[in-house]
């Protein structure tokens, strides 16, 4: 999630745990202790594959999260002047702000190395966008109110139990759109098929469905007010007679050790060469994924792998008239908006049979 959420949502369990004890101070310990896990993102790792791949790793690892509150706990037990706060609640208070980071991280679709050191793929159940004011805005309020009136436990309690029902709503938004889905993918022959279920931007209105099949992935937009419609699957191209040559180097295997099989090939021109690229559709939109990255380059008839990958700009960039678009078609309007309005033509699947 973004840094704002993460800052309130440690501010308010600082305020929940020790705001009857320690009132505002709890709060503004919570906050910043709340965005410590993101600070590996001013970390280099010399490579743009390695930089999306190590994020939310060891600084979001339950291991060093726990063992760092332990430490914290330790410490602010023995040299605090809090002398009447116990060991036990010094630690609830350390360990739930900071292992709510990467929880809260691993309910989008990014995924999370919960378990670094274990060389266990990120982990991401995708209820909620990375940033959804719906969920924010309730722990904002609550610890405005919570300055404003000293009234700390009880009003970050409050904004937590807001929060928490929201998280709860999105989950049980997602398992409906998922029994919406099972028939229409059971009647396409997709019903086994790699399939990644997510919210649109800023919201859990509005889901989008990316089916993997072979050289092709089917792209499906389905809104809670869709009513009885079926969901439309829209092919696009995969080319999967690149992956051979992708996947046969640690950079094009780390990216699937990272994404799973939500990658799409191209072969563009850089700097002169010509340059086999590997794109995240799992992030982003189509047409508008941010993270595309260069994995080998064309020698006569073979692909030289690259020494340093680098990110390739692709993306669009979402405007306001697109996101303008998506929130029309999260009310019900299928006419609004088709998942492949905005890819180029040379990724439709022709004949492009499942139009809006």
């Amino acid at each position: 999630m973004d840094s704002i959420t993460q800052a309130t949502l440690g501010a308010a369990i600082g305020g929940a745990v020790l705001g009857k004890r320690l009132g505002r101070k709890a709060v503004f310990i919570g906050a910043l202790l709340g965005t410590l896990p993101d600070l590996d993102v001013v970390l280099d790792y010399g490579d743009a594959v390695a930089n999306v791949t190590e994020h939310r790793g060891f600084s979001h690892s339950l291991f060093v999260l726990t063992g760092l509150a332990t430490v914290l706990a330790l410490l602010c037990h023995r040299f605090a002047p809090a002398r009447d706060i116990s060991l036990g609640r010094w630690w609830c208070f350390f360990a739930l702000i900071l292992i709510t980071h990467p929880l809260l991280d691993s309910l989008t679709t990014y995924g999370t190395q919960l378990f670094w050191p274990l060389d266990m793929p990120p982990a991401a159940w995708p209820i909620v966008f990375i940033i959804d004011p719906f969920y924010t805005l309730p722990l904002l309020l609550a610890l405005i109110i919570a300055i404003a009136t000293k009234k700390v436990r009880k009003a970050c309690t409050i904004g937590l139990a807001i929060s928490s029902l929201y998280l709860l709503l999105a989950a049980g938004t997602k398992w409906s759109i998922e029994q919406r889905l099972a028939p229409a993918l059971a009647d396409a022959g997709l019903q086994a098929a790699p399939i990644l279920i997510q919210p649109t931007p800023f919201n859990i209105a509005l889901w989008r469905a990316t089916v993997i099949d072979g050289d092709r992935y089917f792209e499906s937009l389905i809104s809670v007010f869709d009513g009885q419609r079926e969901p439309i699957f829209e092919p696009i191209k995969r080319n999967v007679a690149l992956e051979e040559s992708a996947l046969a180097e640690p950079l094009g295997q780390r990216l699937v050790w990272f994404t799973g099989p939500f990658l799409r090939y191209d072969t563009q021109w850089v700097d002169g060469q010509e340059t086999l690229i590997a794109t995240d559709i799992r992030l982003g939109f189509p047409g508008f994924h941010p993270f595309s990255f260069t994995l080998a380059t064309r020698d006569g008839d073979l692909w030289q792998p690259v020494e340093i990958s680098e990110e390739v700009d692709t993306s669009r960039g979402l405007r306001f008239a697109t996101l303008s678009r998506l929130a029309v078609r999260a009310t019900g309007n299928v006419t609004a908006l088709c998942a492949s309005d905005f890819i180029e033509p040379h990724w439709r699947v022709e004949p492009f049979l499942y139009r809006c």
